[in-house]
């Protein structure tokens, strides 16, 4: 659906995009990573049109960017992190604007019923935007996105400054959108996108360091399993009995949960299983287990790997 192939862009003799590649398929919702500065909003703004690149090409949907423009832009919904929102309008004259600013071919009122039927915004429509929440705001610039009902979405930074409850909606909407729309999302919020993004692209430095499930790039940055577990007994002797299990790597004490129970992380040989043997090691030694789990690498532990480690982030060069 979305093809993005070397792209460059230069400012002088600084590459703040440096020769970026990834592929977004029909209905994926993918999350698009970054430090500050390091290329993102360049690159999504190449992507919208809104930049032109100095090398490389970019296709939705079959278009070239540069060969039709206006073709690509019709297949894009944006919404940038400050909606372009004209807010002395009421939510009603601002979406006909918008309708009739796109050029959108389908029956004006019955569309934006059903826009903002989608984003749950019906009940404003008569309300002048700035009189609205934060919330409704960023629900308005999604609304605007939507209209012409475009296959592609790039949504940057869409829960930037949302109350808890408004993230979980718009979180919820756009898992929501997943469904009929492939998506293009923007996030410093993390967890958030492990949530929502069936894959994640990270970008450092103007380059793609990761291309990958949130899963998979755990374990290629790992090259080893990890377990969490707690156990009631002794420290220094559940942690000696561990370490000669085969196949364990290594063992460190996490935290006391209460007393006499200790959280361990135990990392294990790619591939490699040991959960029987660790049940019954310490059941011979009648330390129970109270929690087992996988631990593998959270996205924040990750993607701060990816953006801070030169050595690794230089040898990647992203992942296809």
């Amino acid at each position: 659906m979305v093809e993005v192939k070397n792209i460059t862009k230069c400012y002088g003799d600084k590459k703040a995009v440096d020769n970026v590649s990834f592929t977004v398929n029909s209905g994926e919702i993918l999350g698009f990573l970054g430090p500050n500065g390091a290329g993102k909003s360049t690159t999504m703004n190449i992507i919208t049109g809104y930049l032109s690149s100095s090398s490389g090409t970019v296709t939705v949907d079959g278009c070239e960017i540069l060969d039709d423009p206006k073709g690509v832009k019709s297949k894009i919904g944006y919404l940038p992190e400050i909606p372009p929102l004209y807010v002395d309008m009421t939510v009603q004259k601002y979406l006909e604007f918008m309708f009739d600013l796109k050029k959108v071919k389908l029956d004006k009122e019955e569309h934006i019923e059903e826009v903002c039927r989608l984003v749950k915004i019906s009940s404003v429509t008569n309300r002048v935007i700035k009189n609205l929440s934060k919330g409704y705001k960023q629900r308005v610039g999604l609304a605007q996105a939507l209209l012409g009902n475009p296959p592609v979405l790039i949504l940057d930074e869409p829960t930037v400054g949302l109350d808890p409850k408004q993230i979980i909606e718009i979180r919820n909407l756009v898992k929501s959108l997943g469904k009929k729309h492939t998506v293009i999302l923007s996030s410093h919020i993390l967890s958030e996108v492990q949530a929502i993004c069936d894959r994640v692209v990270i970008i450092s430095n103007g380059k793609v360091v990761a291309d990958e499930t949130t899963e998979g790039l755990s374990k290629t940055l790992v090259k080893s399993n990890r377990l969490l577990v707690q156990v009631e007994g002794p420290k220094s002797s559940v942690i000696s009995t561990i370490s000669n299990i085969k196949n364990v790597k290594n063992v460190k004490t996490e935290r006391e949960v209460s007393d006499g129970v200790y959280e361990y992380i135990i990392e294990v040989d790619e591939d490699c299983d040991i959960r029987s043997s660790l049940f019954f090691k310490l059941a011979e030694e009648k330390w129970p287990i109270l929690l087992l789990q996988s631990a593998d690498l959270s996205l924040e532990e990750v993607f701060l790997k990816l953006t801070t480690d030169t050595t690794y982030s230089s040898k990647q060069g992203g992942k296809k």
